[in-house]
């Protein structure tokens, strides 16, 4: 069976999301991102409390093509460590499957 993975990064403006999610779908190494409006993000970085304005994107992909997106995205991406989380999809439409087999292919 055909395996579809969800992929999550964050980044730090919309324009750079944008630039992300077209190089990743042109490049057949994801059928869609999806890309929230800008969330704050509390977090730690190198011994100090951060609040930023950040997109999500919602990155779908072919299980086989997950390892070149993480080296495509730690390439393009403009953080120092980027968020990259691979998450397993238990189910779903088979022609949605379908459809994230050939645009990723």
């Amino acid at each position: 069976m055909f395996e579809v993975k969800i992929v999550l990064s964050t980044v730090d403006t919309a324009e750079t999301a944008g630039l992300i999610a077209r190089t990743l779908v042109t490049e057949r190494l994801a059928a869609c991102v999806g890309i929230l409006p800008p969330m704050l993000s509390v977090y730690r970085w190198k011994e100090e409390l951060h609040e930023d304005q950040e997109s999500q994107l919602i990155i779908k992909t072919a299980a086989d093509r997950v390892d070149a997106l993480m080296r495509r995205l730690k390439e393009i991406h403009p953080y120092e460590v980027p968020e990259i989380l691979v998450l397993p999809v238990s189910g779903g439409l088979d022609a949605y499957f379908d459809w994230v087999s050939s645009e990723t292919r």
